[in-house]
């Protein structure tokens, strides 16, 4: 089959080739899927690059454990391993390619893809495959962190910070899904398709910030991760909730060696004290549950996959360049 492999840390660019390669094997709770598109996304950029170093622990401490990148697929099922009883060969499929948040390659960037049935569901009939490839991973993010203490309740008031990428444009639609009142913010360019998606208020970031005005929002989602809490705390309700993505900006952003976990590690020292933030839920997310409310959601028409443009397979690395480029309007889809 032909594939994108990668065989050392580096530029995306210069690290990722376009070979024919064996089909993967197929174990017992997997499916095997024909790959008819998949998505390049941050997550992704992190596994390529190695970066930060601390990825490598899960990826490979000096190379790939696993050669062929990517996280997110839609396909079709072409066989299925033991144990499978939810899907059967020839269903349309889409969902990731693990069933836990990893930084890792997961296969996908290929013509055939084995993946842990869990991470599956069947592909809601209306949706194109490049369509149903832009959801798993930034509607895995969003669902997650919109959860607990920051559950979206109808008639909150709801600021996104970042609401035009993949993860910021579902999340703008989950929230008003759940009833609540949405602010995006974003660059000019992206305030007409987030009003299109359904934000009651869009602000451009260059022209206003927001943290100086006199809105106070119940939900702040700080998906670009531009922004303190010590500024959200100024329009904060007297309860409002502070939550960040945790976006490094391929490695403009945040420690070498660790990323943005630093960060995130002083956030939850201070949460046990600061009203502001999430109370801490280490509970893992059901994978399945998630992909079956993304599914449901999609087919409601509550929400509308947002995909910025397509690249062919081949030109992986082409499309992971503009990635690191920023400023895409929702997610980058490779056809396969």
């Amino acid at each position: 089959m032909k594939a994108i492999v990668q065989t050392r840390y580096g530029d995306p660019q210069e690290v990722l080739a376009f070979r024919e390669i064996d089909r993967p094997g197929l174990r017992d709770g997997e499916v095997l899927v024909r790959v008819r598109a998949t998505s390049v996304h941050a997550d992704v950029w992190h596994a390529v690059s190695g970066r930060p170093i601390l990825v490598r622990l899960t990826a490979g401490l000096f190379e790939p454990t696993d050669l062929v990148p990517g996280t997110d697929l839609a396909g079709v099922v072409e066989a299925t391993g033991k144990d499978v009883v939810r899907f059967k060969v020839g269903d349309a499929v889409f969902g990731a390619s693990s069933t836990k948040m990893e930084w890792r390659n997961g296969g996908t960037f290929a013509e055939w893809a084995a993946v842990p049935a869990g991470g599956l569901e069947h592909k809601p009939e209306p949706l194109s495959f490049v369509q149903a490839a832009a959801v798993p991973t930034p509607g895995i993010i969003a669902l997650t962190n919109l959860r607990g203490s920051a559950e979206v309740r109808p008639g909150q008031h709801v600021l996104i910070n970042g609401a035009g990428g993949g993860v910021g444009s579902a999340a703008l639609q989950v929230a008003k899904a759940r009833g609540a009142t949405v602010t995006a913010v974003d660059r000019a360019e992206k305030l007409e398709l987030l009003r299109q998606l359904g934000a009651d208020r869009v602000i451009d970031y260059l022209q206003e910030d927001f943290t100086r005005g006199s809105e106070r929002y119940d939900l702040i989602l700080d998906v670009a991760s531009t922004l303190s809490l010590k500024d959200c705390k100024r329009v904060l309700a007297p309860r409002g909730i502070y939550v960040i993505i945790g976006h490094d900006h391929y490695g403009a952003a945040g420690h070498r060696m660790l990323g943005t976990l630093p960060h995130f590690f002083g956030l939850m020292a201070r949460a046990p004290f600061d009203r502001h933030l999430p109370a801490l839920n280490f509970s893992t997310p059901n994978r399945t549950q998630i992909m079956a409310e993304l599914r449901a959601l999609l087919e409601a028409g509550k929400l509308t996959p947002v995909v910025d443009r397509t690249y062919p397979l081949a030109e992986a690395g082409a499309a992971m360049g503009y990635l690191q480029q920023g400023g895409g309007l929702g997610r980058i889809i490779l056809a396969v």
